[in-house]
């Protein structure tokens, strides 16, 4: 026996018990890109130069690239939260709705891994 009222059982559940923490992660995410993709967009447009060479020293300078994989961490995030939601709204057969989230999930981890791994790699040899 519960001493907790029906409203505060389900209180912050949702249908499944695990959309409020989804839809949190969308918003958070979602809230952490704005000032990141300002952040990206002025320095990009401020550079002297825009080759390859300034490009790839701006990458490895100062707190660039920290910010950077953050970016590419929080935007391969969000939109693998948003294509999750598109595929559990719209796909209906339950082999294609499984086939598409692992590939969604397969897809965005591997963009993130390489988008790390691209900074990470043009920081530490401009660094050397």
């Amino acid at each position: 026996m519960s001493l907790r009222s029906p409203l505060a059982r389900v209180s912050y559940h949702g249908a499944a018990r695990d959309g409020v923490g989804h839809w949190w992660a969308q918003r958070v995410t979602a809230s952490a890109l704005a000032p990141l993709s300002a952040w990206l967009l002025v320095a990009l447009l401020t550079l002297p130069a825009s080759d390859y060479t300034a490009v790839t020293a701006w990458i490895g300078a100062g707190w660039n690239p920290v910010l950077l994989a953050l970016t590419v961490l929080l935007a391969c995030w969000h939109s693998w939260l948003g294509v999750q939601v598109i595929i559990e709204d719209y796909v209906h057969s339950p082999g294609r709705k499984i086939a598409g989230l692992l590939l969604s999930m397969g897809a965005h981890a591997l963009l993130a891994a390489s988008g790390i791994y691209a900074v990470l790699r043009i920081a530490l040899r401009s660094a050397a």
